[in-house]
């Protein structure tokens, strides 16, 4: 499925009626800086559509974006390390507990970004483990691929899918482009 057309709808901190208009909801969330906007644009194909930022905790709402004028891509503040004050990274906690796992509002599938170089963090195990706990449809991209050397590549990508359990993993590279035909057929389903 070909993205044609993907525009910013707003930032929501919370309770909004966008939520709740019928466009289907696909989540994205991972690590503060683990590349989730990196990810939307080369999805998109858009350079600046999803603010990137080297900073960790740059994306301090919910940024939704509509897609083909079909369905919403929800870019999630990250989780984990975060520049800020403590208050300001309790703050983005809540908002993503609020979002995915206490609110009404339900998302078709729920894309769960990790580092592919770094590869599985504690937070990330966390996070896979509360979304199958609360049975949300998951996949799971490894981003920054480009990253991992070629002699190292079939033994990480073999771990990182050991460690996906029963989710599908899409090897991914924002910054070369690869994965993101795999990714849109995947969400676009």
């Amino acid at each position: 499925m070909h993205i044609k057309s993907a525009i910013f709808v707003k930032g929501a901190v919370g309770t909004d009626d966008v939520f709740e208009d019928g466009h289907p909801q696909i989540a994205f969330i991972g690590r503060s800086n683990v590349g989730k906007s990196s990810v939307l644009n080369a999805l998109t194909g858009q350079k600046s559509l999803a603010r990137v930022s080297a900073r960790p905790g740059r994306t301090q709402q919910i940024n939704i974006f509509l897609i083909n004028r079909v369905w919403y891509f929800i870019d999630l503040p990250g989780y984990g390390y975060a520049k800020g004050s403590r208050e300001l990274k309790e703050r983005l906690q809540k908002l993503i507990a609020w979002y995915l796992f206490r609110s009404t509002y339900r998302q078709k599938k729920v894309v769960l970004i990790i580092d592919g170089f770094i590869g599985w963090t504690e937070s990330d195990r966390e996070m896979r483990d509360a979304l199958e706990e609360s049975e949300k449809d998951v996949l799971i991209v490894a981003n920054k691929m480009d990253k991992v050397k070629p002699s190292q590549y079939e033994d990480q990508l073999s771990a990182l899918k050991a460690e996906a359990g029963k989710y599908r993993l899409i090897p991914f590279s924002a910054m070369k482009k690869t994965g993101v035909t795999e990714l849109a057929d995947e969400l676009m389903r």
